[in-house]
């Protein structure tokens, strides 16, 4: 199956050139227009790709590397003869996801600052230049591809060009719907809980550690263990209550209790840089008594039997009585690394998967105990959509995928043209060494 000729946006190639301590000795191994490429932008992708583990091999690896950055740069020449415009703000917006990501690999702002000796301020004029290039070219190259779509008899001709014995094997596939009911949570519990954390607030006040306060009660499992430390993190990124009062905070300052949908919290600054914070907090949450749970369990059971019985039916049951985000969906579970609401086995959360494999397609659970995203305990009926078996690829029951691939394929050879046409136009020297590259496009006559 032939893929698309796309460019590799991994960041973390771009911050390893900006950053990089241990420099290569450079040179300039291509020129294409007015951009060049420098052996170390090559060298620098090699070295983030093995140490990912993601490749093994030398020279045929560096080669598809340098031919991805010719056809980048050929984007970027051709995107600044065009005019192709990027604002200030998608520069900023697109460095601080970058910087924000990156930070979070390391912990916080101040381990990345150490490692390399660069402050935030330092690091953003470094990438700025790079972030504004790499957004000229994925509008250069979605300019480009924009307009491609395909039509059903270009899918049907697609799929049967591809020899029978070479269709791509489809693994099970699985349709998911729930209908989740949430307890609420007595008025004495939530008082409980905040006469709880105003004892913890008070002790760390008068001189204990927030640290050792964290790691014996919060009930934050992520950083519980790291002294209630969260990390580095941007305006945007933490709920809106907490985020509020984080940006607030003085040096070592404790807040009072915020509550947010995860539960009641409180918080102490860490560090501040600019648009980023780093705070430790105590989560406490709420627990729902085991009467309501009951109460929830019961209202599911209901339902199910009027399932059963066909007085409703289960996406009905969904819109009216659940309580999940995805009740007018008919309840369907939505993947979140695709986007649909298809999932592959290694795709589904086991407690789910554990219940859905003693169903057959149609069946609708007993209810179930659960946690919502927040930790909270609610109960939930799950039912079992569809169900697919291990096949070849077949046009009706996979066409969406095979239509992607036909708009894949189509999208490629869009490319192929377009860099073949504008390589012949514009000036382009390459190293004898890479010239001896096997090319899957013609960079030079």
């Amino acid at each position: 199956m032939k893929k698309v000729y796309t460019l590799i946006f991994l960041f973390l190639f771009s911050l390893g050139q900006a950053f990089a301590q241990d420099e290569v000795i450079d040179e300039v191994v291509a020129v294409v227009g007015s951009k060049i490429i420098l052996l170390s932008d090559v060298e620098n992708q090699y070295m983030q790709y093995r140490l990912q583990g993601s490749i093994k091999g030398g020279s045929s690896v560096r080669c598809q590397i340098f031919e991805n950055l010719l056809f980048q740069k050929l984007l970027l020449n051709q995107a600044e003869i065009d005019s192709v415009e990027v604002t200030p703000d998608q520069v900023e917006d697109e460095m601080d996801n970058k910087l924000r990501y990156y930070f979070r690999q390391f912990g916080s702002t101040e381990k990345v600052e150490e490692f390399y000796k660069k402050s935030v301020e330092e690091f953003k004029e470094e990438l700025r230049e790079i972030t504004h290039s790499q957004l000229m070219v994925q509008m250069m190259q979605y300019q480009i591809t924009k307009d491609v779509k395909v039509t059903p008899s270009e899918v049907k001709s697609f799929f049967n060009s591809i020899p029978s014995d070479s269709l791509p094997l489809i693994n099970s596939e699985f349709e998911i719907a729930q209908i989740v009911k949430n307890p609420p949570v007595s008025d004495e519990e939530i008082e409980r809980i905040k006469i709880k954390l105003t004892d913890l607030r008070n002790r760390i006040i008068e001189g204990e550690s927030f640290s050792a306060m964290a790691i014996l009660y919060s009930e934050d499992p992520g950083s519980a263990k790291k002294g209630g430390e969260l990390g580095s993190y941007g305006r945007g990124e933490l709920y809106p209550e907490f985020e509020a009062v984080a940006f607030r905070l003085k040096d070592k300052e404790v807040s009072e209790i915020v509550e947010t949908e995860a539960g009641y919290h409180v918080l102490q600054l860490i560090d501040r840089k600019g648009e980023y914070v780093n705070v430790r907090h105590i989560l406490l949450q709420p627990k729902v008594s085991t009467d309501d749970l009951a109460k929830a369990q019961k209202i599911l059971l209901r339902i199910r039997t009027q399932i059963e019985s066909d007085s409703i039916s289960f996406e009905k049951a969904a819109k009216i009585f659940s309580d999940d985000p995805n009740k007018n969906n008919g309840g369907l579970m939505i993947n979140p690394n695709t986007g649909t609401t298809k999932f592959e086995a290694d795709e589904i959360d086991p407690s789910v998967f554990f219940v859905i494999d003693k169903l057959e397609v149609g069946d609708v659970s007993e209810p179930t105990a659960m946690k919502t995203e927040e930790g909270k305990q609610a109960y939930r009926l799950i039912m079992l959509m569809k169900r697919t078996e291990p096949h070849r690829a077949d046009l009706k029951e996979d066409y969406d995928k095979i239509q992607n691939w036909a708009l894949e394929e189509k999208q490629s050879k869009i490319i192929k043209k377009w860099i073949n046409k504008n390589a012949s136009g514009t000036y382009i020297k390459i190293n004898n060494h890479y010239k001896k590259c096997d090319f899957q496009n013609e960079w030079f006559n």
